[in-house]
């Protein structure tokens, strides 16, 4: 039934370029087209942010942002409050933590004392995948020794386009997270490192196996496109109607 779907946000980076050109039409469009809500990412003024999506209607359902520890915590954690939500992702963390088993050990406790962090400021924690994180050490992903190291209050908001970039099935791994996972990035294309994305249905991926496989779980279905092969609003419009068409996600309407 309608009412169990999730609902459907757009991660504003998809239209970065659009907001630097005319950042109230841009929010403008999002509204139009029905999105629930927006993830916003720290290159955007928050206050910003904040102001367009109250007048919108948008909820702002959580922000790409640097781990809040050391010199930048009160600063991430002053953003978080100000955008009005209480949930921080990290969007990813350098390559090179993720060639050896220590280095996946010192990405994961980085994301621990930011989770520690974020939960005391009364926020929720998670991290964000890339392609990265698939690859082998001995005979696991890193993603796998992530998951072994990270604390509990480190959520998993999956990026389902990059693992199957990775190599791996998307579907498989997402059964395997269930409630760990409450957060999808939802995008279509050719799940490779060199071609632009598509349009949701587009591209080669099972995005309704995809949604289907932890709808249980999921909290908001994010649409992220990082590049497109067509036009920007165009193409989010479209997996938009892809999503709310094939009753796997819920629209203002």
């Amino acid at each position: 039934m309608t009412e169990q779907l999730a609902p459907i946000a757009l991660q504003l980076y998809s239209v970065r370029e659009q907001l630097a050109q005319d950042f109230s039409a841009t929010m403008q469009r999002i509204a139009d087209i029905g999105f629930v809500g927006v993830e916003s990412y720290a290159g955007l003024d928050a206050r910003e942010v904040a102001a367009h999506c109250d007048a919108l209607g948008l909820q702002v359902m959580g922000t790409h942002a640097p781990p809040p520890v050391g010199e930048d915590k009160q600063r991430v954690l002053d953003m978080v409050a100000t955008l009005g939500t209480d949930i921080a992702i990290v969007p990813g963390l350098p390559h090179e933590l993720f060639k050896a088993a220590d280095g996946v050990e010192q990405a994961c406790a980085i994301l621990n004392e930011a989770a520690e962090n974020a939960q005391a400021a009364g926020f929720r924690f998670g991290y964000h995948n890339h392609d990265r994180e698939f690859v082998r050490i001995g005979n696991e992903y890193a993603y796998h020794l992530m998951r072994e190291c990270l604390s509990d209050d480190v959520f998993l908001e999956v990026d389902t386009y990059w693992v199957e970039t990775g190599g791996v099935n998307a579907i498989d791994l997402l059964k395997q997270l269930g409630s760990r996972a409450p957060l999808l990035h939802i995008k279509d294309g050719p799940a490779n490192t060199t071609d632009p994305q598509v349009a949701l249905g587009e591209g080669s991926v099972d995005v309704a196996g995809i949604v289907q496989a932890n709808a249980a779980h999921v909290e908001w279905l994010v649409v992220e496109l990082d590049e497109c092969a067509t036009d920007m609003l165009d193409a989010i419009a479209k997996s938009y109607a892809y999503l709310v068409s094939n009753h796997l996600g819920r629209g203002k309407a």
